[in-house]
């Protein structure tokens, strides 16, 4: 079993505890959490940032390195959905294959962190279901035994959290749930700045650009010390028990760079990284119904709907 099928089946086991609640008809997934509860590992510095007031999406750039020290750094502290639902194995054939399609690279190396900016489309998931469509970066290591840790961070449109909806979210395997951050509305055509780093004593922590500043999502102690292999991806899950059509419109990402491991300014990812894809990037190969484009390997990328090249 490769380390993308562990990851793989450790993300349904994850997220068997809300298949309940979806049965019940979605309603109340689980107790909203306080960032402050989510974060019981999170270091003193993160710990002693003030609560993110309410805001706009950032109509800029970020001005700097996201981390507590940043100019306003603030932490989420609005509605926290917390949520985990079983995703079931291989089922019937439909327009869109069942199951994960995974578009985009990770690093064969290991490095700090990974930051950058994706656009947020419609995923025309479908309501009721286990359909996910997520724009994220993801820090993890394979522990061995079958075991990954990592930390995710992006946004996400699911069958189960707000049917219809994008929303910011993390995930990680501390907790095994989905965090779902309610005090940060994105729609179609926006384009979100995430960051997610760690620190010296190997705490990771992501972060939102928003109202102009660097909001902390989450700070997670994981037993991946501070340097992980590095993801970005476009993730697309089908519901196996229903067939059917996923549409997603092209995602774009830029502006991606690697933090190094021992310290100094972030670079571009560029093909001097080692770097693994999924898919060959000089011939827009299908996955899944799905395209895959390089306009700059690998820090410049679009992946979704093939659109005239589907077939």
């Amino acid at each position: 079993m490769t380390a993308g099928e562990v990851q793989v089946k450790v993300r349904k086991v994850a997220l068997w505890c809300a298949m309940a609640a979806l049965a019940a008809g979605l309603t109340g997934l689980m107790p909203t959490v306080s960032a402050a509860q989510i974060d019981s590992s999170g270091s003193s510095a993160t710990k002693r940032l003030p609560a993110c007031a309410p805001a706009r999406a950032s109509t800029r750039a970020p001005a700097g390195r996201a981390g507590p020290q940043a100019p306003g750094a603030c932490r989420a502290t609005g509605h926290i959905l917390e949520s985990g639902v079983r995703l079931s194995g291989r089922g019937q054939g439909g327009v869109t294959p069942s199951g994960y399609h995974h578009l985009g690279a990770n690093t064969s190396g290991e490095w700090a962190g990974v930051s950058g900016r994706m656009s947020v489309v419609d995923g025309s998931v479908r309501a009721r279901s286990y359909d996910f469509v997520a724009g994220r970066f993801m820090a993890k290591r394979n522990m061995g035994r079958g075991n990954i840790a990592w930390l995710e961070a992006g946004w996400a449109e699911t069958g189960w959290a707000g049917p219809g909806r994008q929303q910011i979210y993390t995930f990680n395997t501390n907790t095994k749930t989905w965090q779902f951050y309610g005090q940060y509305a994105v729609k179609p055509g926006d384009k979100i700045w995430i960051d997610l780093h760690s620190d010296p004593s190997g705490l990771w922590s992501a972060w939102l650009w928003w109202g102009d500043r660097w909001n902390l999502l989450t700070a997670q102690l994981l037993p991946i010390g501070r340097t992980a292999t590095v993801e970005q991806y476009v993730e697309v899950h089908v519901d196996a028990g229903k067939p059917g059509l996923i549409d997603v419109p092209p995602v774009m990402v830029d502006n991606v760079r690697l933090r190094p491991g021992e310290g100094g300014e972030a670079k571009l990812w560029r093909e001097d990284v080692p770097t693994l894809t999924g898919t060959d990037p000089a011939q827009r190969r299908l996955n899944g119904g799905f395209c895959l484009d390089w306009l700059t390997r690998y820090d410049t990328w679009t992946a979704g709907d093939c659109g005239s090249d589907k077939g």
